[in-house]
């Protein structure tokens, strides 16, 4: 029933290696369910509803964050293996460069326990692509207004920059594109067997689920 709700939820609506002395409490079992947020930044940024009740591990690549985990998601293979029920990664897997990003699912399969699950969300090119030719925006031109302020073509193609500029990091800047095929693809390349993918065509986001081998896979007819 737990993953049923979550799945409801979901689609209704480099070797610096800082475990910070946590890691027994990471992969220790006090019988609640596990999150690994991959690249959250924060925990003052709220993940989704559906894991209010997990024990929520933060893992980032920048020491300011204050994760619970300082680590370059492609080393997550150097991770105790089977650690976590699920993995949640939220604009976060479009910063590394294509093969990178294989690597980094690959690391997402290698936590998660048989059964688990990971939740993605990446921007949607070809909506995107398709947005600028039917209205005939140019690279500069506002896609959309979030909270932030307007968000152009170039920020959601190369990264948001106003981010950018204000931190001096360049890892902000976007790496690879996504399609809802492509994005299929490389979760089965890394080695998920099921996948689910749909695109919100209003904030220009893909939202994938794939799960650890077979026992999520019949829970796919729910959604």
């Amino acid at each position: 029933m737990l993953l049923i709700n979550v799945l409801k939820d979901i689609f209704t609506h480099r070797k610096n290696s800082d475990f910070k002395g946590k890691s027994e409490y990471i992969v220790a079992n006090n019988g609640n369910p596990k999150v690994l947020n991959v690249g959250g930044g924060s925990k003052l940024i709220p993940i989704p509803n559906h894991y209010g009740n997990w024990d929520h591990i933060l893992l980032d690549i920048d020491p300011v964050s204050n994760a619970d985990v300082i680590l370059d998601a492609r080393d997550l293979t150097s991770f105790p293996t089977s650690s976590f029920d699920a993995v949640y990664c939220s604009h976060n897997l479009e910063h590394y460069y294509r093969h990178d990003a294989t690597k980094v699912l690959a690391g997402f399969l290698h936590v998660l326990k048989p059964g688990g699950f990971v939740e993605i969300h990446v921007p949607d090119i070809q909506s995107v692509m398709s947005r600028v030719i039917k209205s005939k925006l140019d690279i500069s031109d506002t896609l959309y207004q979030s909270k932030n302020g307007p968000i152009s073509v170039h920020d959601v193609i190369y990264g948001w920059g106003k981010q950018i500029e204000s931190s001096g990091v360049d890892f902000y800047a976007h790496k690879a594109g996504f399609s809802r095929v492509t994005l299929i693809q490389a979760l089965k390349q890394a080695g998920f067997s099921h996948v689910k993918c749909k695109a919100n065509a209003e904030s220009y986001e893909l939202s994938a689920f794939a799960c650890k081998g077979d026992p999520c896979g019949d829970l796919f007819a729910i959604l």
